[in-house]
C-alpha cells in the first residue's frame, strides 16, 4: 500500500511539474523579449536609429540593462523551484483527499450493510440478521447435540399507547424496552426487534427449557418498574411465547411460528410467558378466524350480555350490575370476553363493540324499570373508548335512545388507561360527570397512578380489584390495603365496591371495615338477564324498586284520607294539627320501613 501511494505521488509530482515548468518557460521568453526591447529602446535614444553596434554600444553604457539581462535566469530557476513545491504539495493534498474519500466510501459502505442487518430505530439486530443468526445456532446445536431456545415477546397494550401518545413517544418507549433487554441479554444470546413492538431473544446453548423460562421470568421482572414518558408513569407488561429446539422444531422457520403461537397464548392467559404446547397449535387458525367474523358478530348480534349484581352490604339491596359480554359462537359456543376484547382492540372494533353494549344494557335496564325495578347497569370501558372525544356525545345519544336517566350508568375505567393521557382523560371523563353519568374506578390499586391526580377526577366510587379481596381473611397485609383503601376513599366522599366477594366471612369482614358493596360470587356469579329474574326471587338478595312503583305504610295511609275526603270529611283533611300529626307518622313510618328492609337482608344473609 506504500509502495502504490509512493509510485502515485511520483508520477503526479512529475505531471504537476512539467506543467508548472512550461509556464516558467513562458517567463523566460517573456524576459528575453523584454531586454531586447529595452535595449533597442536605449540604443535609439543615443544614435537616433537601431543597429548591431548600438545595441552592443547601449547594452555596455547603460547599467540598469545589466540587472535586466539576469532576469530570465532568475525565472527559469524560480519557475524550477516553485512548480516543483507546488507540484509536491498539490499531488499530497490529492492523495490525501482520495484517501479520505476512500475512508468515506468504506464507512458508508459499513454503514449500509449494518442497517441492512439492524433496526434503525433501537439499532438492534433485525429480522435478517437474527434469522441469520438462528440458522447457525441450530446448525450448531445439531453439531453438539445442544438445545437452542427463541422466546418471541410482544407489548401488552401497546397499540393504545401508540394511538393515545402519538407514534414519536411509542418509539421513545421502544427504545427503553430495548435498553432494558439488553441490559439483561449477554452473548452470546441475542436480543432482535422484528418490527413493530416484537421483539426476540436467541439463546443458542441451553442445558433445559427452565433456562428459557428464567430469562423470560427475569425480562418480566425487569419490566415491572414503570417507564417515564411525558411525565408519565406507563405500566408496561409484555407476554413471551418459547420455543425449544429440537424439541418444538428442528429449522428456523418452524421454531419461530411456534414461539409466535406460544406468545398469542401468554397473551390470551395472561401468564407472562408460556412453553410452546402442540395443543396451542389450533389456537392460530382459531385467531385468524375470529378476526374476520368479529365484525359480522356485532353486526348480528351475537353477542349477549351477562349481569353480576352489586349489593348494598348495610341493607342487602341490589341497586346495581355489571353488564359483561360473552360472545355466543355458532361454533364455539359461549365464548368468554378474554378470546375476543383484545381482537376487538387491534382491529378497531373496540368502538362499535362498545356501543353494542351500552345500547344493549340500557335496554335491559328500561326492561327492569318497566318491572318496576329501579337497578343501574355498569360498563367496562377500555383505554381507547376512553380517550375517544366522541364518547360523551355518543353516551347521550344512547341515554336519550333507551329514555334512562344519566345517574343510572356507571362507566367502569382502570386506573392505567386514565394514566395513558391524563389531560384528555380529564376532559372527557369532566364532560361525562356533568352529564350526570356516574364513574367507576375499576381494579383499584393495581396500576401505578398517582393518588393526588386521582383526587381531582370526577369519579363517585372506586372498585377494589379482587386480588386484594378474595383471600384478605387470610392474607393480614391485604387485608390492612383493603382497609387502608376504604378509608381513603371516604375521606375522598366516594363509595367503595370490593369485587372478589367470594365468602360470608369475606362479607362479614367487609361489613366490619364499613365497606360500601361488595361484588362476587357469594352474591351471584355473572348470570344472564333470564336468570337474573329467578335468581331475584329466590335469592336473600333484594332489588332495589322504583320509587314511585313502590306502596309504602305511608301511601296506604294518604289512600284512606283520601278516600274519607271523597265520602263527606273535608275537615279531616284541611285540619293543620291533623296534617302535622299525619307528617310525622309518615316520617317515623318510613324509617321504620328502612329499619325493618335492613334487618331482614342481616336475617337472610346470617340464616336467619
Amino acid at each position: 500500500m506504500a509502495a502504490t501511494t509512493s509510485q502515485s505521488l511520483a508520477k503526479n509530482v512529475r505531471l504537476l511539474k512539467g506543467t508548472a515548468s512550461k509556464y516558467a518557460i513562458y517567463g523566460v521568453i517573456i524576459a528575453f523579449i523584454a531586454i531586447a526591447v529595452a535595449t533597442s529602446g536605449a540604443a535609439y535614444f543615443q544614435s537616433g536609429t537601431i543597429t548591431i553596434s548600438g545595441l552592443i554600444d547601449a547594452q555596455k553604457s547603460n547599467g540598469a540593462l545589466w540587472l535586466l539581462d539576469f532576469m530570465p535566469f532568475f525565472f527559469a530557476f524560480w519557475g524550477q523551484y516553485v512548480s516543483a513545491v507546488m507540484a509536491y504539495e498539490a499531488s499530497a493534498m490529492v492523495i490525501d483527499q482520495t484517501s479520505e474519500l476512500r475512508a468515506q466510501t468504506t464507512a458508508l459502505e459499513q454503514r449500509a450493510m449494518h442497517d441492512v442487518t439492524h433496526d434503525a430505530l433501537t439499532d438492534l439486530p433485525n429480522r435478517v440478521l437474527f434469522r441469520d443468526r438462528l440458522e447457525q445456532a441450530l446448525h450448531a446445536a445439531q453439531h453438539d447435540s445442544t438445545h437452542t431456545a427463541i422466546l418471541m415477546m410482544d407489548l401488552d397494550r401497546f397499540k393504545e399507547i401508540n394511538d393515545t401518545l402519538g407514534h414519536f413517544n411509542g418509539d421513545r418507549l421502544l427504545k427503553q424496552v430495548a435498553a432494558r433487554l439488553q441490559g439483561i441479554i449477554q452473548e452470546p444470546a441475542t436480543v432482535a426487534r422484528l418490527g413493530g413492538d416484537e421483539f426476540a431473544i436467541l439463546l443458542p446453548k441451553i442445558l433445559v427449557v427452565k433456562d428459557a423460562t428464567e430469562v423470560a421470568r427475569k425480562i418480566g421482572k425487569a419490566l415491572q418498574a414503570p417507564f417515564g414518558l411525558e411525565g408519565l408513569k406507563l405500566d408496561v407488561q409484555a407476554s413471551i411465547g418459547i420455543a425449544v429446539y429440537p424439541e418444538h422444531g428442528s429449522d428456523a422457520d418452524t421454531l419461530l411460528q411456534r414461539a409466535d403461537v406460544a406468545m398469542y397464548m401468554a397473551k390470551q392467559e395472561k401468564t407472562g410467558y408460556i412453553v410452546y404446547d402442540p395443543k396451542h397449535d389450533k389456537h392460530s387458525p382459531h385467531r385468524l378466524t375470529l378476526m374476520g367474523e368479529l365484525r359480522h358478530a356485532i353486526e348480528s348480534d351475537e353477542l349477549v350480555l351477562y349481569y353480576q349484581p352489586k349489593a348494598k352490604i348495610k341493607t342487602g339491596e341490589i341497586a346495581e350490575v355489571e353488564a359483561l359480554v360473552r360472545w355466543q359462537h355458532p361454533q364455539h359456543d359461549l365464548m368468554p370476553p378474554d378470546e375476543f376484547i383484545p381482537l376487538a382492540e387491534r382491529t378497531g372494533l373496540i368502538k362499535p363493540l362498545t356501543i353494542w353494549v351500552l345500547n344493549h344494557a340500557l335496554r335491559q335496564h328500561s326492561i327492569w324499570k318497566e318491572q318496576g325495578l329501579d337497578i343501574g347497569v355498569a360498563v367496562n370501558m377500555s383505554a381507547h373508548g376512553l380517550l375517544d372525544l366522541e364518547l360523551p356525545d355518543l353516551i347521550a345519544g344512547v341515554l336519550a335512545s333507551h329514555n334512562a336517566a344519566p345517574d343510572r350508568l356507571v362507566l367502569e375505567i382502570t386506573e392505567t388507561s386514565i394514566m395513558v393521557d391524563q389531560e384528555r382523560a380529564l376532559q372527557i371523563l369532566t364532560r361525562l360527570a356533568d352529564m350526570g353519568v356516574r364513574l367507576s374506578i375499576d381494579d383499584f390499586g393495581t396500576g401505578y397512578s398517582s393518588l393526588a391526580y386521582l383526587s381531582k377526577l370526577p369519579v363517585c366510587e372506586i372498585k377494589i380489584d379482587k386480588s386484594f379481596v378474595m383471600d384478605m381473611n387470610e392474607n393480614e397485609k391485604h387485608a390492612m390495603i383493603v382497609r387502608a383503601t376504604i378509608d381513603l376513599a371516604h375521606n375522598l366522599g366516594l363509595e367503595v365496591i370490593a369485587e372478589g366477594t367470594c365468602a360470608k366471612e369475606i362479607f362479614a369482614q367487609l361489613e366490619s371495615l364499613d365497606c360500601d358493596a361488595a361484588q362476587g360470587h357469594y352474591i351471584s356469579p355473572p348470570i344472564s338477564a333470564e336468570e337474573f329474574e329467578h335468581w331475584r326471587n329466590e335469592s336473600q338478595w333484594r332489588p332495589k324498586y322504583v320509587p314511585s312503583d313502590k306502596v309504602s305504610i305511608a301511601q296506604l295511609i294518604d289512600t284512606e284520607s283520601m278516600s274519607g275526603t271523597r265520602m263527606g270529611n273535608p275537615s279531616l283533611i284541611d285540619d293543620p294539627e291533623l296534617k302535622a300529626e299525619k307528617s310525622a307518622a309518615n316520617t317515623k313510618i318510613r324509617d321504620l320501613e328502612n329499619y325493618i328492609g335492613q334487618l331482614d337482608g342481616k336475617l337472610k344473609r346470617s340464616g336467619g
